[in-house]
């Protein structure tokens, strides 16, 4: 009887220990779960860009194992596509994704994290991002707008855009009307060129309807999704303007903070997968666009002559001296941008710059 005792209320002793562990446990592991909502600049749908966004939202759900679940608007279904960024810095979301050139009326210091005229591929742009101390000036400029940015994506480098004319001389961008942003667009004003400043989704009809004369978007890949070859005659290359235009995902600076440790490790390292995978997305599907492009609807490429070429890069030096003389921020990483560019340029000249002139027109055409 002892025994049996002893065994009944060693059981029962078990068993409550259990109950107890059963109810508390919840408490001790249970973490809080984040919904946040991402505003985008992109039109719905639109590969690489918009299905780039939703792609992260995605892989941060699942690496997070559902901690931070994101909802995702394309341009206009919340926000205007060009007011992601207030959207962000107030709080009124969490996140945002575009090209941090398009507030440059906010923050100009801003546009040398995008696209540089005649400035990185996008090899360079990441080296100076994440390994030549350009990450973290970014994130000092964007710091009093409670903001927190990172690398979300490259377009490689671009077209040099759909004109309705053709581009002989300089002369010809006096009075001509392009969308182009950014420091590019800065360099077509001072050649003469109107600048306008358009989202995705209003881009073909403006062209189309004659309300501009010319547009660069991205590259073969959209450019033929957004049919520009039905409204302008002419393709030109190289996209001295844009030559790998970074894309950007933004966190709002005290959200982000606020996140434990392990959770912003996470919203960083699927930032930096989604920069290489939109570049290598960018990088296949130009290639087969191009084709189409040329095969199926007579596209004719067009090189910009190069006294051209030269003209528009001595207005870019030009241009990008007076945009850093608008306040201390942008002299500053004007500065750090063009010492990185010094660095790596030696390098560039024998490695990259010399393989595609020896073979790059060969491997091309085998």
């Amino acid at each position: 009887m002892k025994r049996r005792e002893f065994i009944q209320k060693t059981g029962i002793a078990a068993a409550s220990a259990v109950a107890t562990a059963a109810i508390s446990a919840p408490a001790v592991l249970a973490k809080k779960t984040y919904r946040w909502k991402m505003v985008t600049t992109w039109p719905p749908n639109l590969p690489v860009l918009q299905t780039g966004a939703v792609r992260f939202a995605k892989r941060v759900k699942e690496a997070t194992d559902g901690r931070i679940q994101i909802q995702v608007f394309a341009g206009g279904e919340l926000v205007p596509p060009l007011g992601v960024f207030d959207a962000v810095s107030s709080g009124t979301v969490e996140v945002g994704s575009g090209a941090s050139y398009y507030w440059a009326g906010k923050v100009p210091a801003a546009q040398w994290f995008s696209a540089v005229p005649f400035g990185f591929n996008p090899q360079g742009i990441n080296a100076w991002l994440y390994s030549g101390g350009g990450l973290k000036l970014w994130e000092q400029v964007y710091a009093p707008f409670n903001l927190i940015p990172r690398p979300q994506g490259n377009t490689g480098v671009q077209m040099g855009g759909w004109f309705r004319k053709k581009m002989d001389t300089i002369e010809d961008f006096k009075g001509l009307k392009m969308r182009i942003p950014g420091l590019g667009g800065k360099v077509i004003a001072k050649a003469g060129g109107t600048v306008v400043l358009l989202p995705g989704g209003e881009i073909f009809t403006s062209l189309e309807r004659g309300v501009i004369d010319a547009t660069e978007w991205v590259g073969p890949m959209h450019d033929l999704r957004m049919g520009f070859y039905k409204a302008a005659k002419y393709y030109y290359y190289p996209g001295w303007h844009e030559p790998g235009t970074c894309l950007e995902v933004i966190f709002n600076k005290k959200v982000y903070d606020s996140l434990p440790k392990d959770l912003k490790i996470i919203l960083d390292a699927v930032a930096m997968e989604t920069n290489l995978w939109s570049l290598s997305e960018f990088e296949a599907g130009n290639g087969a666009a191009l084709q189409e492009l040329i095969t199926r609807h007579k596209v004719k490429l067009i090189r910009f002559p190069e006294p051209l070429l030269e003209e528009l890069r001595k207005m870019a030096q030009e241009t990008l001296e007076e945009e850093a003389n608008k306040d201390v921020m942008s002299r500053k990483v004007h500065e750090a941008f063009k010492a990185f560019k010094k660095q790596v340029g030696l390098w560039g000249s024998i490695s990259e710059n010399a393989y595609y002139n020896v073979i790059a027109d060969k491997y091309a055409l085998e």
